[in-house]
């Protein structure tokens, strides 16, 4: 009964209601695409592994390491796998069609990330060419590759023109996983640049540590450090999130704008949705007045204005909620070069719902304030 009455209050005014709700939901809708943008930058952290680490030079991640260390770095103690690779920055066509592109050993480097996912088939035909290559299903279906394709990558680190067989498009395990990679043979790559660059052959960008216990990680770390601490190519090893937070961290002012942005948004629709229920109460004072003159104290008349902002509101987050879902495929669409894995999490709706609830909360308080404090006469000389 109490419900019917809050929808009924709430819908007094349609044209009014309606439009505020429709705003709560547009402002709902932004917060999430907001917040989906941070997740989407974080996303490479979130699906960093816990028993992964990297390996790159300490100066700079530009600087190479020798393929050498790689006997040096298995023998340590807590690692049971390592593989090596390098940023190859090739482009496709033209510099319009870039994407992230590695060479890697593939062997070990495949049984390191089983996120990716690949048919026993594709996976044999990967290792057993030498000019084979995997690509991610968001890249292939970006180009419109297929399995067998030939694909040409313009060196730009490694000039020249390289020629590589589609052997196998991979998939994510999990949302999270992204699938805009491409990775091929490393051994084709310090071929050719023995051959062109002999300086550049044997050397890798970065070396993938598998340990068995994620709690070793630091001390692993050091013990690899400390191997070559002394060296010309001294190592810097870290966990393969923190890893990825260096690089996020290069963005944190743009990260904090965003999240301002969201928490501006909200204010506004706050502010409006106030204004609302202002004056729905402003028009109603003698009906709250009639109530307290047969019993209803202060806590009923308020708990009233409230259910009434909060009908309001869910109504519009909900629906923001709803918009959500189509509105961030067609954005992850537009943006999939620089955010790959752009889905809405789940702690996003929940903040959403959360930023619905304290909308309709805050924009009550003034009414409940002035509906409570109103004399009972003079809210009864509004009565027409």
């Amino acid at each position: 009964m109490l419900l019917k009455i809050l929808f009924r209050n709430a819908f007094r005014h349609k044209v009014r209601t309606t439009l505020t709700i429709c705003g709560i939901a547009v402002a709902i809708l932004a917060f999430g695409l907001l917040r989906t943008v941070v997740t989407a930058w974080y996303a490479g952290v979130e699906a960093a592994s816990a028993n992964r680490l990297i390996t790159r030079n300490a100066t700079s991640l530009v600087f190479p390491l020798p393929l050498a260390y790689k006997d040096k770095i298995r023998g340590v103690e807590g690692v049971t796998r390592v593989s090596y690779g390098n940023w190859f920055g090739g482009v496709y066509i033209t510099e319009r069609n870039f994407f992230a592109n590695f060479a890697v050993e593939p062997g070990a480097y495949l049984k390191q990330y089983p996120e990716y996912v690949l048919t026993d088939l594709e996976k044999e035909a990967f290792l057993r060419d030498r000019r084979g290559c995997i690509a991610g299903a968001n890249l292939a279906r970006r180009f419109g590759w297929k399995v067998g394709d030939s694909i040409t990558l313009k060196g730009t680190i490694f000039p020249g023109d390289w020629e590589l067989v589609l052997r196998g498009i991979y998939r994510g395990r999990e949302d999270n996983v992204d699938e805009n990679q491409f990775f091929f043979h490393w051994d084709y790559l310090n071929e050719t640049v023995r051959r062109t660059q002999p300086g550049r052959a044997d050397q890798v960008g970065f070396y993938v540590i598998t340990i068995a216990h994620a709690q070793e990680a630091a001390m692993i770390s050091d013990r690899v450090d400390a191997l070559f601490r002394n060296s010309f190519a001294a190592t810097l090893t870290e966990t393969e999130k923190a890893f990825q937070l260096g690089f996020v961290s290069l963005s944190e002012a743009i990260l904090t704008a965003i999240r301002l942005i969201s928490l501006v948004v909200i204010g506004v629709i706050m502010a409006v949705a106030a204004n609302t229920m202002g004056m729905s109460v402003r028009e109603r004072l003698g009906e709250y007045a009639v109530l307290k003159t047969l019993g209803f104290g202060n806590t009923y008349v308020s708990l009233i204005i409230l259910g009434e902002s909060l009908v309001i509101a869910v109504l519009g987050g909900f629906l923001g909620m709803v918009c959500t879902f189509p509105a961030s495929e067609m954005v992850g669409r537009a943006v999939g070069d620089y955010f790959p894995v752009f889905v809405v999490a789940r702690e996003t709706l929940y903040l959403e719902f959360l930023a619905a609830i304290l909308v309709g909360s805050v924009a009550a308080l003034f009414p409940m304030w002035r509906a409570s404090t109103v004399p009972i006469a003079e809210g009864l000389r509004r009565i027409s």
